[in-house]
């Protein structure tokens, strides 16, 4: 389910656990290893959910940051845990 009222989306385990491969395999083209750090800065998407998942099942600490935030916000969130890849 999506922000608005009637946006939402359907996927099967399937398809999701497709989608979380590739992209944990873009993760890890990027060079994110275990014990690394990512930001997540997304809108309630289904995309959310893949890089979350992704960073999960490459071992990878992921801080999801609320979309709505400026951009000194994010800046700081991003230093202060000193992550090495922002998703966006």
């Amino acid at each position: 389910e999506g922000n608005e009222p009637g946006d939402s989306m359907k996927i099967t385990y399937h398809e999701l656990l497709h989608k979380v491969c590739q992209f944990a395999n873009v993760l890890r083209s990027q060079g994110v290893k275990k014990g690394d750090r990512v930001s997540i800065y997304l809108p309630m998407i289904l995309e959310l959910v893949i890089a979350m998942l992704a960073c999960a099942r490459i071992g990878a600490l992921h801080s999801v940051v609320f979309a709505g935030f400026s951009a000194d916000s994010l800046c700081e969130r991003i230093l202060d845990c000193g992550c090495s890849l922002l998703i966006t």
